[in-house]
């Protein structure tokens, strides 16, 4: 009876390390289908289109691991009672990699309806998406072509355009702005950047 007894609880302690491994396996697949947990090589040349890639990297990296681990006592948290809430300022982030993508692609910035509903999965991903979407435009992109972009916003039969440094001081400086509010949120909320994330090397310790 002792020795059942053994081998039972042997097996338990068993299953609870092998669903553990396999939790941590199948979060690192997962977060392996992101772009960003590290920003990668240096560009070959020093030209203005791979230093807006750069840029924009270096917005893709510190988000990724600003946003990692969210739990949702974080995304729920406001700094102030009328403030934003952690996740109301992740919706304005996707919103503006979403016109940096749109910018990059030299497509108009329209209001989309399909993203009214996203959770906080595809919300996290597709700004993610947008960001190294908009790195691969800009390194494909000539200098002539890259200054040739404009900020188009159309809304309905109004159309605005706007010169290519309003993305710079604009949206991209925005959303680097924003990404701080969110690390600064995360450790009011309990839950701090992971240390080891160096945004100087752009790859964690």
């Amino acid at each position: 009876m002792l020795n059942h007894s053994i081998k039972f609880v042997a097996l338990i302690i068993f299953c609870l390390i092998f669903n553990s491994t396999n939790l941590k396996s199948q979060k690192e697949i997962d977060s392996g289908t992101l772009p960003y947990h590290s920003i990668g090589e240096y560009p070959a040349e020093h030209n203005a289109s791979n230093i807006m890639k750069r840029l924009v990297d270096g917005l893709g990296y510190r988000y990724y691991w600003a946003t990692e681990d969210l739990k949702q006592s974080d995304l729920d948290y406001k700094p102030s009672e009328d403030g934003r809430s952690t996740y109301e300022t992740l919706e304005h982030i996707y919103n503006l990699s979403r016109t940096i993508r749109l910018f990059s692609e030299d497509k108009a910035i329209e209001r989309s309806s399909e993203d009214d509903s996203l959770s906080w999965d595809s919300l996290r991903k597709k700004t993610l998406n947008n960001i190294k979407t908009a790195s691969e435009m800009f390194s494909s992109l000539s200098e002539e072509e890259l200054f040739s972009l404009s900020v188009k916003f159309k809304r309905g039969e109004r159309e605005s355009s706007f010169d290519f440094w309003h993305i710079v001081n604009g949206q991209i400086s925005d959303a680097i702005y924003h990404v701080g509010q969110i690390v600064s949120n995360r450790r009011s909320s309990g839950n701090p950047l992971d240390p080891s994330v160096n945004v100087f090397m752009g790859k964690s310790r």
